[in-house]
């Protein structure tokens, strides 16, 4: 009986990097073609070999960075969501749980309805990141002045936060829009979306991914000796409330980078986690590695299907995460609570 027990999977061995990195190949190769006029396969060839047809530029020039960067933002998300779950120790838990994802939405009211002289591609971005991260610090600095030191208190601490920057978030809207500025713009931004980014908004954005991948890395010890409880991770030597805050500040630092760049997609960071965990086991440093890689094949293939599901016009990709995540959280949920 015993020798017919499969042993659990715990680890990010290389034939599991090879099917992740080809299904993550396959879906640019979607996103690449997908769009109001699809591409064919002799036709994306043709394009990557740089034959300067017009065909071909509309997709090096304008598909692929937008590729590129649903592939680096849905990275960001498994990632951020992976670090969160493992800091609150439940599946549950998503990226945006303290406050960050309010923060952002304040920072890119202010950037898209007040005008600072500054190009929105700029703009937008920056504030979007400065609100997210300011949010997350915000929660940090109210757990330390209340004596709230453990990772409940400061969930608790992250809802009140986002029920304050949503009101603010509200109050700007009504107040800085007028006929001119439509608040379409800052609902559309919500929704959650991935724009062409030119290529230095590019190569920021591949340098702040490797930048955060390396950063949640160094967590992935920490996360371990805490899934075995507050007590046993200090027997270890580990600095529990230290940690806590360190880790805090990276998994918001890592949304703060994705909610910039593609505003407020839902779902992504958690169920890449969940499903990551269930190839790779819980170990955090495979298992973040494995989310980021989840997350971006999720995300290239939701702003495929964004593009081309209701041509000439684009669907938000947050209704797309937001439709097919909702039924994923519903099961997992079930699955938890089922006695």
């Amino acid at each position: 009986m015993n020798a017919a027990i499969t042993p659990p999977r715990d680890g990010f061995t290389i034939r599991l990097a090879m099917l992740l990195g080809l299904g993550l190949a396959l879906a640019v190769c979607v996103g690449l073609a997908a769009g109001h006029d699809w591409a064919s396969p002799a036709r994306l060839l043709a394009a990557l070999t740089g034959d300067g047809s017009l065909d071909s530029r509309l997709i090096t020039d304008w598909r692929l960075p937008r590729v590129l960067a649903a592939a680096f933002v849905g990275a960001l998300l498994g990632i951020g969501g992976c670090l969160f779950q493992g800091l609150f120790r439940n599946p549950l838990a998503e990226p945006y749980l303290l406050g960050s994802a309010g923060g952002a939405a304040v920072g890119a009211t202010v950037a898209l309805l007040v005008p600072l002289g500054m190009p929105q591609a700029v703009t937008l971005p920056v504030l979007a990141f400065c609100g997210a991260w300011s949010a997350t610090v915000m929660v940090l600095l109210i757990g330390r002045v209340s004596g709230v030191v453990d990772a409940a208190g400061l969930l608790l601490a992250g809802v009140a936060v986002a029920a304050i920057l949503g009101a603010l978030r509200s109050f700007l809207m009504l107040a800085l829009s007028d006929e001119s500025i439509s608040l379409q713009v800052v609902l559309s931004w919500m929704l959650g979306g991935i724009q062409t980014p030119g290529t230095a908004g590019l190569a920021a954005l591949a340098v702040l991914t490797g930048a955060c991948l390396l950063l949640a890395l160094t967590t992935a010890r920490g996360l371990d000796l805490l899934g075995l409880g507050e007590d046993m991770a200090r027997s270890f030597g580990l600095d529990v409330k230290g940690f806590i805050a360190v880790t805090i500040l990276v998994g918001s630092a890592v949304v703060a980078v994705a909610v910039a760049f593609g505003g407020l997609v839902a779902f992504i960071g958690l169920a890449a986690p969940h499903l990551g965990r269930s190839l790779v086991g819980p170990r955090h440093r495979p298992l973040i590695l494995a989310s980021a890689l989840i997350g971006a094949i999720a995300v290239v293939l939701a702003d495929a299907l964004a593009r081309a599901a209701l041509p000439p016009a684009e669907i938000p990709l947050g209704l797309i995460t937001a439709l097919a995540g909702g039924p994923f959280f519903l099961v997992l949920l079930a699955r938890r609570l089922r006695p």
